[in-house]
């Protein structure tokens, strides 16, 4: 894709992120088909039916059980609406961590997007690392715009 056609997906993105309820972190995920079409979109936040009251949100222990991450629900949307997301690009806020790493290959993603000014805290530098590492042994390409 182009440079512009990257920076509008990331905005968009962006946006999307703006959508979760959580305090301390918010991402976005839209995926995007081979002819720029939006196969799916995704935020970080708890599954459908789980209630995201504030006092869940801001106890990190009862959270992280509980959270879906940006890309897990842009892929479990496409899986529950019956769209394949083999051969996307997936453009997130932030890099994938490995968790997300895992379910993007196994989707099908050929390409991971992210903002090039993206600042990662340290407690997720390894585990960034680990993601990358791993979309690129499956094959994907991975860039920052």
């Amino acid at each position: 894709m182009s440079e512009k056609w990257d920076k509008r997906f990331l905005a968009l993105a962006s946006h999307i992120a703006g959508w979760s309820k959580d305090p301390s972190t918010q991402v976005g995920c839209v995926v995007v088909g081979p002819d720029r079409e939006i196969r799916s979109t995704g935020f970080n936040g708890f599954p459908r039916g789980i209630e995201d009251s504030i006092a869940r949100l801001e106890n990190r222990e009862l959270k992280y059980p509980l959270i879906c991450h940006a890309e897990e629900n842009a892929i479990m949307h496409a899986a529950r609406i019956g769209i394949s997301l083999k051969g996307c690009t997936a453009y997130v806020t932030w890099p994938p961590c490995s968790r997300c790493a895992r379910s993007l290959i196994q989707a099908g993603v050929d390409e991971v997007v992210y903002p090039a000014e993206s600042e990662i805290p340290e407690r997720w530098g390894d585990d960034f690392e680990i993601a990358t590492s791993m979309m690129n042994e499956a094959g994907l390409a991975v860039r920052s715009a």
